[in-house]
């Protein structure tokens, strides 16, 4: 029984380290969203924090629901929307640049008013 065990609890990934994982995306994404001022990198490090909320609900979905699917449905709608959020904010950029010839955050100080 003990060998049996020891080979299934080996063979996954402990729940710590999957959470350290998402942590560290979480806090590179914040430090990459509030240090840039430029719009794709903005972007990206949104993305990158969606990527650890969607890492986080199939982590708590595989380890306590197993049986349940509402993380990993949780999780495709969140794919689904950042997808059109990428669409969406990528128009504005390409727009944004058309207008101030920058994609800087500080350029367009205009759309403010």
């Amino acid at each position: 029984m003990s060998n049996n065990f020891n080979t299934y609890y080996m063979s996954q990934t402990p729940l710590i380290q999957i959470l350290f994982l998402s942590v560290g995306l979480f806090f590179i994404g914040m430090y990459g969203l509030l240090t840039r001022r430029n719009v794709i990198t903005m972007l990206m490090s949104i993305e990158l924090i969606l990527n650890s909320v969607n890492i986080n609900f199939v982590a708590f979905n595989k380890y306590l629901y197993p049986q349940k699917l509402e993380g990993l449905f949780f999780t495709l709608f969140i794919i689904t929307i950042a997808a059109a959020e990428a669409a969406v904010a990528i128009a504005i950029i390409i727009n944004l640049y058309r207008s101030y010839q920058s994609i800087d955050v500080d350029d367009a100080d205009e759309l403010k008013w």
